[in-house]
């Protein structure tokens, strides 16, 4: 048989698998992959069985049940003030990750840049190749981890096609200010770039902030796809459930390339989504304080380590700067800590194209159960 060359001939197995297996093979406590210990709402869950009972096991509409986009809709004008047509703004995608490479696939060609921030989420990259991009990465340094935007519009050049932006920021947790929405806004207005926003994290910000969704700008929403995710917001990874919200031009592109991708998403649980954003539209307004609590629980405890920490302003994932305890790259250090610690963490290195130099951090998840967390720091307080 022929031989074929990859189209990622440098991407592997993600580290987020990697540790994650490595974390079953030694019985360590998983902080390394970022989803709960703990389940999703029980009536959300049940209306689920509900829908399963009544028969609603065929495919859903393409574009999602009309229910569900009308409830996203009424939680985009809610709390954003922003007005979608849940008939051609509004798409429900198996996952979030499949609304990003579904707009990337609708838009970027072969030449195109697109500029990420690293550390970046690991699938942005792969599929700007995969569509015949170049990822244009642009380093984003500790311990603020803030965007330099004379650096980007030093970087944005005639092919510059997108940006790439996400807040609350996976892995660092750093979220935008209204002042970045209008540095973003200038320089893609003034480029003419579509902004594709990443805003899984969007309930889960701290310390009474405002999420600043690039819906919340008028004028940067007509040039931008902002995808968010069920999955984040009730407790729910394993559905893999997401959508996505675009000017109806935009949208309809997405919606063609989403159609030949996985068409359409879970019936029963998106009918079940649907019904429980109309009962309770209060769930993502207590997610932040239901999500600190768990990030101040797991930073007390810490504080009794040799880890140093900033808290961290928004997501469910905390930073920890390791150099009192080894001076080893992260990776290594990752792997270490499963056999002397028994706790599984994500190294920050492998978010970046070239890493800096002597960066000494990994990622924690909170999002666990208290037991959980205790047990954990439990063992990372002896190091």
């Amino acid at each position: 048989m022929r031989q074929f060359d990859s189209k990622l001939p440098s991407t592997g197995t993600t580290i987020f698998t990697q540790m994650s297996e490595l974390a079953a093979k030694h019985h360590a406590i998983n902080l390394s992959q970022g989803f709960p210990d703990f389940d999703g709402p029980s009536e959300l869950l049940s209306r689920v069985d509900h829908y399963i009972q009544q028969g609603a096991n065929q495919y859903a509409p393409m574009t999602g049940v009309p229910s569900l986009r009308q409830a996203i809709s009424a939680k985009l004008a809610r709390c954003y003030d922003y007005q979608a047509n849940a008939d051609t703004d509004i798409t429900v995608t198996s996952g979030a990750t499949e609304a990003l490479f579904a707009t990337i696939s609708a838009f970027v060609r072969p030449g195109d840049e697109v500029i990420v921030f690293d550390p970046a989420y690991d699938s942005y990259d792969p599929a700007i190749r995969l569509n015949g991009g170049t990822p244009v990465h642009i380093a984003l340094l500790p311990p603020s981890f803030a965007i330099d935007w004379q650096t980007v519009a030093n970087a944005i050049t005639p092919q510059t096609k997108a940006i790439i932006v996400n807040s609350p920021h996976n892995p660092t947790g750093t979220v935008f200010s209204a002042n970045d929405l209008e540095a973003l806004y200038s320089l893609a207005d003034q480029h003419d770039l579509l902004v594709l926003s990443d805003e899984v994290y969007e309930h889960i910000v701290f310390e009474g902030a405002e999420h600043q969704s690039v819906l919340r700008h008028k004028e940067l929403a007509k040039r931008s796809v902002v995808v968010s995710s069920f999955g984040k917001t009730y407790h729910t990874t394993g559905w893999k459930i997401g959508y996505c919200v675009a000017p109806t031009p935009l949208m309809a592109e997405v919606r063609k390339v989403h159609q030949y991708l996985t068409f359409s998403t879970s019936t029963p649980m998106q009918l079940a989504l649907a019904d429980f954003l109309d009962a309770h539209p209060e769930h993502d307004e207590v997610l932040p304080s239901f999500y600190q609590q768990k990030r101040d629980l797991f930073n007390k405890a810490m504080s009794e380590s040799r880890f140093t920490f900033t808290p961290s302003p928004g997501t469910y994932f905390q930073l920890m700067d390791y150099s009192a305890i080894k001076d080893v790259p992260d990776t290594e250090f990752a792997l270490w800590l499963i056999e002397a610690a028994g706790v599984a963490a994500i190294p920050i290195s492998v978010f970046y194209q070239t890493p800096p130099e002597d960066m000494r951090l990994v990622r924690f998840c909170f999002a666990k159960q208290a037991s959980t967390l205790s047990a954990a720091t439990q063992h990372l307080t002896t190091l």
